[in-house]
């Protein structure tokens, strides 16, 4: 046994002798010895399901009091207790916190308080928590609005990213011309391979050429199935190293 779990025995046979439906500040005597106990060591099998549940949202909300929130989200979790997780989902906001509180929304499914997170932190230009908030949303258009923030603020790693979950071919050329412009010669070169714009992909091969940007070149070349351009720099540029 558990050190901790004989007194959790004690107070529960004593609350149970006394009464066959327990009430909620039953469960309340129980919370300082659980805290001691910890929830991962925690064996509430011999419980009904409603004891369980007024147990851990009993020791959740002791932890939310305390600050835990990871604890109490956990607890909350395990309780199936919803409201419980909505509270700790605004702790953390309140807190700023937005990877946590998008964690918690996403587990409980509350799309409206993602895509209302999501927004927030678009303004606030935290991108990558924003996108974090609209995929579990499915929120395209925020998506969409995302990844034109992350090309104006020159984030083309994420700006990529965004776009890849979107899957919008049209938006793949334009980024890919941006790209160009900016010299961001990888990312033109992933992004019009990703919109199938063989043509785009030439005309950024005859760029890096002409560059000697050679490696780049030949990926181009490869990508938009220019065999022509590839023999030709691999006979007159790797052959004769």
């Amino acid at each position: 046994m558990v050190p901790g779990n004989k007194m959790v025995t004690e107070i529960v046979e004593n609350n149970f002798s006394k009464s066959s439906k327990p009430n909620k500040n039953m469960f309340s005597k129980l919370v300082p010895s659980l805290i001691r106990i910890g929830t991962n060591n925690l064996d509430l099998s011999m419980f009904s399901p409603d004891a369980k549940y007024n147990i851990l949202s009993a020791l959740g909300e002791e932890h939310r009091k305390k600050g835990n929130l990871h604890d109490a989200a956990k607890c909350f979790v395990l309780a199936n207790n919803k409201e419980g997780l909505v509270s700790v989902a605004e702790d953390y906001e309140r807190l700023l916190q937005f990877d946590n509180c998008i964690e918690v929304y996403s587990m409980i499914k509350n799309n409206d308080k993602l895509i209302e997170i999501g927004k927030k932190c678009l303004k606030e230009t935290k991108l990558k928590q924003a996108a974090k908030a609209f995929v579990a949303s499915n929120f395209t258009d925020g998506l969409r609005q995302v990844a034109n923030d992350c090309i104006d603020h020159y984030r083309f790693d994420q700006a990529f990213e965004v776009l890849s979950i979107i899957d919008d071919r049209s938006r793949f050329v334009e980024f890919g011309n941006k790209c160009l412009d900016q010299e961001e010669y990888s990312y033109a070169v992933k992004s019009f391979d990703r919109a199938n714009d063989t043509e785009k992909l030439n005309k950024v091969g005859d760029l890096l050429l002409r560059e000697e940007y050679l490696q780049q070149a030949l990926e181009a070349y490869k990508l938009a199935d220019n065999k022509i351009m590839v023999a030709f720099i691999m006979e007159n540029y790797y052959k004769k190293k």
